[in-house]
């Protein structure tokens, strides 16, 4: 018999007779009877002895986290009640945005935190007795800086508790396992220590050609396949792995359609980054450190963040050799690289020396993480990694301000202030690094002859000045600084390969 979300189970029913009572009154006998369930709270009285013991967050899975440090073979086996744990599921709850999307079933943050600990007792109970399903994942779409769309899911509210709770546990384990070059979505580090490490490593090591890559659609071609044996390695219990499956074929709702594929993750859920870099630490990290210590002939250095790399070689015959085994390397777990965004250029301290010598141009330059690396010198003319805002990714974020000003066009100045206050700053925190800040200056003057032609728009009689704008813009634009160190100042590198870099 089997029953819906949210019905009762069957009553519970004696299985063993009752016991005769000595000498030979038959009254005597002990009767047992079967008992319906409980009215009321059911669910909080089933919780209370497991909700009632102390569970501290931050110190449980430190055991986890030593025996990992410790045994690189070791395999755990009893996951699932750190993730179905109260405490956890709260404190999953209120990592989540405030203001998110909701998924399939309409339900938002607010509205789940009504009866927060009933709810959360409710999914802990659904987790542990194995009843828990998770929705189909909403289908979004946002804006990519080349014009095309990226593929987003939105899932429902308590399919993200548990899947931030379940990201929480069992990184505990795979973070002691990652490799240093692997910055993409970790606890600790950011995609500015990604950019650090290109800079410092190009800078510091014997670095002359540049292999600037990306894997094409990985979130829509990982094989789900190899990523459970990927889990598998290290995780033990099923009832984990019977969780991530869940997940993985819960399917993508689109136009009223439930679609499920054997290949991809969806991108957009708490557990993608984490399934993401455990699946690239085996399909490529583990790799490319067996091949660097065994094929390269020279200095070799690789950055990653999530499925965007670079790689630095000091002999372009090792960069040749990387590319093609790299090649074959993904392609064995279903994985290729972009053609189009993966090239082999000539970047280094000697490259315009090198290239000035044969009569080419100036070095070519890349991109990585929205910045476009040149070849460049300091003042005392040494040589440096200069870092400029990507021009695609300054041309989409001003053509995204413009279409929200066109809807905010009769909002008062008071109140299109803000966003574009909060604009202004979000850029420069990223973009503020040292010798960019010319870039981040021209963002602010765009953002400001954006915002005039807009106000100016609201009516054919009157024009506003620019003596008023630029009294209204220094009062609510705020002035771009540096607010990022140079990176040899936040990242410590060595030449002996125990860095970060290597």
């Amino acid at each position: 018999m089997s029953h819906g979300r949210g019905k009762s189970d069957r009553g519970v029913v004696p299985k063993k007779l009752p016991n005769k009572a000595a000498g030979a009154i038959p009254a005597a006998a002990e009767a047992v009877e079967g008992r319906l369930r409980a009215k009321g709270n059911a669910v909080a009285a089933r919780m209370s002895r497991r909700s009632s013991r102390v569970y501290d967050v931050g110190t449980a899975l430190d055991g986890i986290r030593q025996t990992a440090r410790g045994r690189r073979d070791a395999k755990f086996s009893g996951l699932l009640h750190h993730i179905y744990a109260i405490e956890r599921l709260r404190a999953a709850y209120y990592a989540l945005r405030r203001d998110a999307a909701a998924g399939v079933d309409g339900q938002t943050w607010h509205g789940y935190g009504i009866d927060l600990e009933v709810n959360l007792l409710d999914l802990s109970d659904r987790l542990a007795r194995g009843g828990y399903r998770p929705e189909p994942v909403r289908r979004a779409y946002i804006d990519k800086a080349d014009g095309s769309k990226r593929p987003l899911g939105v899932p429902a509210l308590e399919d993200k508790i548990v899947q931030r709770a379940s990201a929480e546990v069992l990184g505990a384990i795979y973070e002691q396992d990652f490799i240093g070059f692997s910055y993409g979505f970790r606890p600790g580090r950011s995609a500015h220590d990604a950019l650090d490490a290109v800079a410092v490593g190009v800078t510091a090591r014997k670095v002359n050609w540049i292999l600037d890559a990306d894997t094409a659609k990985f979130f829509d071609t990982i094989d789900q396949a190899w990523l459970i044996k990927f889990v598998e390695h290290r995780v033990a219990d099923a009832r984990v792995i019977r969780l991530l499956k869940k997940w993985l074929h819960a399917g993508v709702l689109e136009d009223g359609q439930i679609t499920r594929s054997e290949l991809g993750t969806v991108q957009g859920g708490s557990i993608s980054p984490l399934l993401a870099n455990i699946y690239l630490h085996y399909a490529f990290d583990l790799w490319v450190e067996q091949w660097r210590g065994r094929h390269a002939r020279g200095d070799v250095i690789v950055v990653r963040y999530a499925d965007d790399w670079v790689a630095g070689f000091q002999h372009r015959a090792d960069a040749e050799a990387f590319r093609r085994a790299v090649e074959q390397r993904l392609g064995q777990f279903g994985l290729k690289l972009h053609p189009d965004k993966t090239r082999l250029i000539e970047f280094g301290r000697f490259a315009r020396d090198n290239r000035s010598r044969r009569g080419q141009g100036k070095p070519e330059t890349f991109d990585f993480l929205g910045f476009t690396h040149c070849c460049g010198k300091s003042r005392k003319g040494h040589f440096m990694v200069l870092r400029l805002t990507s021009a695609k990714r300054l041309r989409a974020k001003l053509h995204a301000v413009k279409d929200e000003l066109r809807r905010r066009m009769h909002r008062p100045i008071a109140e299109q202030g803000p966003y574009l206050r909060a604009v202004v700053s979000g850029h420069g925190r990223y973009f503020a690094v040292p010798c960019n800040g010319a870039r981040v200056h021209v963002f602010r003057e765009q953002v400001a002859r954006l915002w005039h032609r807009t106000l100016c728009r609201r009516s054919q009689a009157k024009h506003l000045s620019w003596k008023r704008m630029h009294r209204i813009v220094e009062h609510w634009l705020p002035r771009p600084r540096i607010c990022h160190p140079y990176p040899n100042q936040r990242l410590i590198v060595t030449t002996r390969g125990k860095s970060r870099v290597r």
